[in-house]
């Protein structure tokens, strides 16, 4: 294998997380801390310390969600309390009407993926509450529908709110706004539509967010070429 081919196939390996420094995730680090330790507190608050289930693990891949990428779509509250929710109910349905764990858990994650998407809530923990509500064991299928709304839709509210919190301190856009583009930048909407379209992946930004980051390489490349000139 070629050196340049061995550069590709690193970068291909390498973490692609852009946009923010060191001291950002060190501050991620601490709101991720505090968000997770106030949700528990408050849910054992309000639900009595000996309930079985005050935390629910998903919240801890939401918390990763809400404090380190606040700009994700996936991150929003809509999609972690939706998210998290919806799966959760169709987890629930499906370990009632299969029988057999395997294939109930396969379904479940399945139809959470549908109704998600459906209903504009992708949130990846959001698969890992419809798990959870197939195997968790007796204590969860004990709580039935329930279990959808305490502890996790109470979970799910608190984690949000303690993320809004957060990030009005953090100064960062939580819920996220995309700010506008520049007037200079040399395309339309629709070529964005249609590059998304060429590539064929899904990306974690939203389509405003890639207009804006655009538009912003286009003012930079267009101000560097000026001052050559």
């Amino acid at each position: 294998m070629r050196a340049s081919q061995l550069r590709i196939f690193g970068r291909s390996w390498s973490p692609l997380l852009a946009g923010a420094d060191l001291p950002d995730r060190l501050f991620a680090c601490v709101g991720a801390t505090c968000g997770i330790a106030l949700t528990g507190w408050l849910s054992g608050w309000l639900l009595g310390w000996p309930s079985a289930l005050l935390l629910i693990a998903p919240m801890g891949a939401s918390a990763v969600l809400v404090f380190a990428v606040p700009a994700s779509p996936l991150a929003q509250p809509w999609p972690v309390i939706g998210g998290n929710v919806l799966s959760a109910l169709v987890g629930i349905g499906i370990a009632r009407v299969v029988p057999m764990p395997g294939l109930a858990a396969g379904l479940a994650v399945g139809g959470a993926i549908l109704v998600m998407s459906l209903t504009r809530s992708l949130h990846p923990p959001g698969g890992a509450s419809a798990l959870l509500a197939v195997i968790g064991g007796p204590a969860i299928s004990a709580a039935g529908f329930g279990f959808a709304f305490v502890p996790v839709a109470l979970n799910a509210m608190l984690l949000a709110l303690a993320g809004v919190a957060f990030h009005r301190l953090s100064r960062h856009s939580y819920p996220h706004h995309a700010l506008a583009a520049p007037p200079t930048a040399p395309f339309l909407t629709a070529d964005i539509d249609l590059a998304l379209a060429d590539l064929g992946d899904g990306f974690d930004v939203s389509r405003a967010d890639l207009e804006a980051l655009i538009g912003r390489v286009a003012f930079h490349a267009a101000a560097r070429t000026r001052q050559r000139r």
